[in-house]
């Protein structure tokens, strides 16, 4: 079994079955290591803005190593199956538009037809147009003055002279407080 292929096996297994959307992530993946000349370090040399929240993600989230909880797997959704990538080491950036040929189609004839083609073939190549935030910033935490939990500060919602998380927050009679 070629390199690619254990690869796209491991992908599919942390996500729970093989889709089109995981296979679009996939090819992007690989796409982007070819266009920026990636090599991986064990720091967060690349980082991506993901513009769905979809299966797609799980695979560059295996792949190029990018996560939320490190801070280089970030979101700016759209709805479209698009993805900025940023390789910080050499400054590169791509952002890679899936293109609308695939749309159309029912998911098991995705999931072939995204196989079957190159990336060239299924994505538009962009220049990036989302800035990456220079530094990851750090919030303090408040505790909400309704439920007792902690929450970062830039999750707060100020409620009169009370500090409320988001959920707290949409449960309150702004009117009577």
């Amino acid at each position: 079994m070629d390199e690619d292929m254990k690869i796209w096996k491991r992908a599919a297994l942390i996500h729970g079955h093989e889709c089109g959307g995981l296979m679009i992530g996939y090819k992007a993946s690989l796409y982007a290591i070819k266009l920026l000349d990636i090599d991986f370090s064990p720091d967060e040399q690349l980082a991506c803005i993901a513009e769905d929240d979809a299966c797609s993600v799980d695979a560059i989230q295996f792949i190029l190593k990018c996560s939320v909880g490190k801070g280089n797997l970030m979101f700016h959704l759209t709805g479209k199956q698009a993805f900025s990538i940023y390789n910080k080491k050499n400054g590169r950036s791509v952002r890679l538009v899936l293109k609308p040929d695939g749309y159309r189609l029912t998911r098991s004839e995705a999931f072939d037809y995204y196989r079957d083609q190159d990336p060239e073939e299924i994505f538009d190549v962009k220049e990036t147009k989302l800035e990456l935030p220079t530094f990851t910033r750090p919030f303090e935490s408040y505790i909400c003055d309704m439920c007792g939990e902690p929450v970062s500060s830039n999750c707060i919602r100020l409620c009169g002279d009370k500090k409320l998380c988001t959920d707290c927050y949409g449960e309150v009679d702004h009117f009577h407080m």
